[in-house]
């Protein structure tokens, strides 16, 4: 007999919504398919998630052996996880079922990036529709077949672009998709930021007024008085460009910048935020329109925060993260002044990603991750834990930087070859 529908509010809608709850779905699902997850900021909106951990730790649901060497944090879509390593003198893209942990496909990109502090890729995947873009270490730009990681077209930012980075560890970038465009920061005299077809890889503009050599950062969208533009960092400062032509838009230098420049920048209310180690200290940029172009102010410029490249999130009006200071630092957002200093024992510097109120903060000396309260009123913290296993795989420093990703009720950490998958449901 078939039975008849009743509406969205009628039994047979409610009992499948019972079963998929018995069936384990996860409702409240949020992919994080690109760099520090859907908005570029490290935050995920994800609810109903374990995050007290003072009371439950989270199971470790798998762990795949075979990520190789490098920092690339990985990016999820659906069931699928999209990573790169390197080993055997080769680069490579990797896809994993998120359910098993079972590998769908590895692909050989090229010559291992053979980098100080590390070899292999440094910048995460970014997933757009069918099609992967990646950035790797030497600094070859790549789009793939998300099915099966074919090659569709490769570009190489020093041959095509007289690309030049500030420093020698390799490039970390982890490209921009908007609409056509893949946006990418070579750096050098010929554009330090680019723009190529997504579906060819053909240059479309070049910032030829911005020549500065490139930093480690990735590139964010920002739309003031509807002009739409690309802001990131190179090795001398900050700059804006227009979405349209690649027209410069606005720059401010920091004469503090030097060595290597790494997090990414944060926008919110028509204000720029970004913050460097080695001294390089933080700066908030007020934005306007102004005729047809964008003016630029610098509301202040300090060193409440040093971030080096654990990154930064802003949460109601607050931004947490790092300082080289050695502290865990909580600093309003409009004005730059720290609110609140904490040096947790045990969790010291490493980097940090927000899940609604919570603050995850990994230590990348020793691998503990503790779950702190996002909040101007102090470091609450809900519990923590510690990576089960370290790689074997030597370098210089032996740290953990690759950054926490949360996708789907699920927990992923990185140490070089090994990723840790944990199941954050409740």
């Amino acid at each position: 007999m078939k039975m008849k529908s009743k509406g969205k509010t009628g039994l047979p809608f409610m009992m499948m919504v019972a079963i998929l709850v018995m069936n384990g779905m996860y409702v409240n699902a949020q992919d994080w398919a690109q760099w520090r997850g859907a908005n570029r900021d490290g935050v995920s909106k994800e609810a109903g998630l374990n995050l007290d951990w003072a009371t439950s730790k989270p199971a470790l649901t798998w762990v795949y052996r075979q990520a190789g060497a490098g920092f690339s944090a990985p990016v999820i879509v659906g069931t699928t996880l999209y990573g790169q390593g390197a080993a055997g003198g080769s680069d490579f893209a990797f896809a994993i079922d998120t359910q098993t942990g079972n590998q769908k496909w590895k692909q050989n990109l090229g010559k291992q990036s053979v980098l100080e502090r590390g070899d292999g890729p440094r910048g995460s995947v970014t997933v757009d529709g069918d099609k992967l873009y990646l950035v790797r270490g030497d600094g070859q730009i790549h789009c793939l077949s998300a099915a099966d990681g074919k090659m569709i077209w490769q570009k190489d930012f020093k041959d095509d672009f007289g690309g030049k980075m500030m420093s020698q560890w390799g490039y970390s970038e982890s490209p921009l998709i908007d609409g056509n465009l893949v946006v990418c920061t070579p750096g050098g005299s010929q554009g330090t930021l680019v723009a190529l077809d997504k579906s060819t890889g053909a240059l479309v503009w070049a910032c030829q007024e911005w020549t500065d050599d490139a930093g480690y950062s990735s590139p964010i969208i920002a739309e003031v008085g509807g002009i739409r533009q690309y802001i990131q960092q190179s090795a001398k400062g900050v700059a804006g460009v227009a979405a349209k032509d690649g027209k410069l838009l606005w720059k401010i230098n920091n004469a503090a910048y030097r060595t290597a420049v790494i997090p990414t920048p944060i926008f919110s209310d028509n204000m720029v935020y970004v913050t460097n180690g080695y001294n390089g200290g933080c700066m908030g940029i007020m934005l306007s329109k102004e005729g047809e172009g964008i003016k630029a102010e610098n509301v202040y410029a300090n060193r409440n925060m040093d971030n080096q490249h654990g990154g930064v999130v802003l949460i109601n009006g607050k931004l947490y993260g790092y300082t080289e200071t050695q502290y865990w630092v909580c600093q309003d957002f409009k004005t730059g002044e720290i609110v609140w200093r904490e040096r947790p024992d045990g969790v010291r510097k490493g980097s940090v990603i927000a899940v609604n109120d919570r603050l995850l903060c990994f230590d990348m000396q020793n691998g503990t991750l503790a779950v702190a309260a996002a909040s101007p009123d102090g470091w609450k913290e809900f519990g923590r834990m510690t990576i089960p296993e370290r790689t074997k795989i030597s370098t210089q420093d032996n740290q953990l930087w690759t950054h926490p990703v949360v996708a789907n009720g699920k927990l992923y950490l990185r140490d070089h070859d090994l990723l840790f998958c944990f199941d954050l449901k409740k």
